[in-house]
């Protein structure tokens, strides 16, 4: 898999590397119990389309176990979408944990980078704390999918409303997530305006999903 958003991709024939249940007990312990690698990873892919095709609407992920600060969903669909031509950028908070990094090598092959530009996913899980969307790649007018996808975990979906717009939406859709950054509905239009450029974003809590890609309008209410 190349450097591709993974709304042009497809998830890896097989979900990656055969693994030893044992080994994997043992090494990493985390949110859920084993299962068949390659029927989660489909299974993840596919959520994720479908939630792509309708944003700001909820799927849940059946969670891969993986170490803190991994929510179960953004584990799952790493498992899924990466391997060792996809490069990853983490966030503070995933960085500062070296069985982070460790589980995924392990599972996934995957090299991290330090720039967030070059990353094809970046793992965020200080969602309030994101860098500016600009930071990341933003693909090209030839190749527009060859821009970053980020996975950002929030605690719940609830708070504040912003109204959703858009392909896929029938006249508007209520969304809600939090924490976020304060300026968000401002950096999603800035987003959007890049159109067909821009990063598309996966919102995680949990084992429950929900995509904003950057076709959709943001608007604060």
């Amino acid at each position: 898999m190349n450097n591709l958003s993974p709304f042009a991709a497809h998830p890896r024939e097989g979900g990656g590397p055969e693994v030893k249940k044992q080994d994997l007990d043992s090494r990493f312990r985390g949110n859920e119990r084993s299962m068949d690698p390659a029927y989660e990873s489909q299974a993840a892919f596919r959520a994720l389309m479908d939630c792509t095709a309708r944003p700001g609407e909820l799927r849940k992920l059946r969670g891969v176990s993986a170490p803190a600060p991994f929510a179960p969903a953004t584990a799952a669909l790493i498992q899924s979408l990466a391997d060792y031509e996809t490069p990853l950028w983490l966030d503070a908070a995933f960085a500062a944990e070296k069985k982070v990094a460790d589980w995924i090598r392990f599972h996934c092959g995957a090299p991290i980078v330090r720039e967030p530009g070059e990353a094809a996913f970046a793992l965020i899980a200080d969602a309030a704390a994101m860098p500016p969307l600009a930071q990341f790649s933003q693909g090209t007018a030839e190749y527009p999918d060859r821009s970053t996808t980020l996975l950002v975990q929030i605690e719940s979906f609830a708070g504040t409303p912003f109204t959703l717009r858009g392909p896929g939406i029938k006249a508007s859709r209520e969304f809600a997530a939090s924490p976020l950054p304060a300026d968000f509905a401002v950096r999603m239009k800035e987003n959007r305006a890049l159109f067909p450029r821009g990063v598309d974003l996966v919102l995680v809590a949990g084992n429950d999903i929900a995509a904003l890609p950057r076709s959709v309008a943001v608007e604060a209410r």
